[in-house]
């Protein structure tokens, strides 16, 4: 019998690397999302709906055991303090961190009832330093990050383990989005952007979502049961500079 896996914001860069590695490895996968998508069995949703995370994963527990859940869905925003707006605050915040709230909450009746689950959150290597222009995106993946441990001891009774994935610079569409937005402000040559951030990592390249994806699956496996409330970084030795 295929092992269940949720994920949210599974239609894109890391998310679709995850779930198409996933679906591979004999999981069904349903991917609450957005942005349509011809992989897994995809939900059409809006993370920043409570009620809607909520009925959508309950229609999915009234069939299938939740056995993973993949809270992915997220946002890049940047500015300073006083460059981030109280609706870009709202905005970072109700897709990155109520998004993952609200998943969460909604999975947990059913590992609960299973006795075993396994809870993933896709934070940042910004949960364990600060960036320049990052106020806001920082402060919602340090909350992904205490999510990841508050939840590992309130459910380690139920077997149920939770870890954040703290990813470096990985080449996704939300990474050229960031730089596109950073050119078209500055008026850098995004070539020479690109190259200037390779050289900032000690592997001197950035990150595939594939090798994101593989760190996702080797953590939701029962190869990884002693492992919870862990910030498991994956940035190419960025952090240990």
């Amino acid at each position: 019998m295929k092992k269940v896996c949720v994920i949210t914001g599974g239609s894109s860069g890391i998310g679709l690397s995850i779930v198409k590695l996933f679906i591979e490895n004999n999981y069904q996968v349903f991917n609450l999302d957005l942005s349509p998508s011809a992989e897994g069995d995809f939900r059409q949703c809006d993370v920043t709906n409570v009620s809607q995370v909520t009925e959508i994963i309950d229609e999915i527990s009234k069939q299938h055991t939740i056995d993973v859940l993949i809270s992915n869905a997220g946002i890049h925003f940047s500015g300073t303090i006083e460059n981030t707006s109280e609706a870009d605050l709202d905005n970072v915040f109700n897709i990155n961190v109520k998004g993952a709230y609200a998943a969460i909450k909604a999975v947990l009746p059913s590992m609960k009832a299973n006795n075993n689950g396994a809870i993933l959150l896709m934070a940042s290597d910004q949960a364990l330093i600060a960036k320049h222009n990052s106020f806001a995106y920082n402060l919602s993946k340090s909350a992904l990050a205490s999510i990841a441990k508050t939840t590992a001891l309130d459910y380690a009774a139920f077997n149920i383990r939770a870890n954040a994935v703290c990813p470096g610079t990985i080449e996704t569409p939300l990474y050229h989005k960031a730089i596109d937005n950073y050119c078209q402000k500055s008026g850098a040559d995004k070539n020479e952007v690109h190259q200037d951030e390779e050289k900032l990592q000690p592997l001197q390249r950035l990150g595939q979502p594939e090798e994101v994806a593989e760190l996702v699956l080797f953590l939701a496996s029962d190869k990884a049961k002693f492992i919870t409330g862990s910030l498991q970084v994956i940035d190419g030795g960025y952090t240990a500079q």
